[in-house]
């Protein structure tokens, strides 16, 4: 069995969720996740309420989970880390959402937030557009969430900026919609 061919490992927490809304995992989201666990790029297909939404961000989610003890879980203090001439954040931005539409990204935002507050996962979902206040933006930057949804009018402001590199060097996972 290759790598590829293994199923995906869906975490109990995952699990017992799906089970407490009478759901079962749909195969082409534990395809993504298993891709996803083996580094593989995927491009997602499915029809209006497929699930495409939670397979894509069910890799992000699983993976930001992470094991109790880690800085994710017991929310301890991130720290930042030099990688040569560069430096990244500890922690930080894991997965970017790119949406045509900010009422998209919104709503999606607002879907996500379910699954994340009913499982308790220590996990923080913004969006940024261009409704979003300056101060927040700034904040965004100094400390970016783990997951954030945005336009593509905003990430070109966010790559032009100087600390772009600061902000996406923890990057692991884009979404585009």
């Amino acid at each position: 069995m290759t790598v590829l061919e293994r199923p995906a490992v869906l975490p109990d927490i995952f699990a017992r969720w799906f089970a407490s809304r009478g759901w079962v995992p749909r195969a082409h989201q534990l395809e993504l996740l298993a891709k996803a666990q083996a580094g593989r790029s995927v491009l997602l297909i499915a029809p209006t309420g497929g699930g495409k939404t939670l397979a894509g961000f069910l890799p992000s989610l699983v993976e930001l989970s992470g094991p109790a003890g880690s800085p994710a879980a017991s929310g301890e203090q991130r720290k930042l880390i030099s990688a040569g001439r560069d430096v990244r954040r500890e922690g930080g931005l894991h997965t970017l959402y790119i949406s045509p539409l900010k009422a998209l990204a919104v709503d999606i935002a607002r879907n996500l937030e379910t699954p994340v507050v009913e499982m308790g996962l220590p996990i923080r979902i913004e969006t940024r557009t261009g409704d979003t206040p300056a101060s927040k933006r700034q904040r965004q930057r100094r400390d970016p969430p783990q997951i954030l949804l945005t336009t593509p009018e905003q990430l070109a402001l966010l790559l032009a900026s100087a600390d772009a590199p600061y902000l996406f060097g923890s990057l692991k996972r884009v979404i585009l919609d």
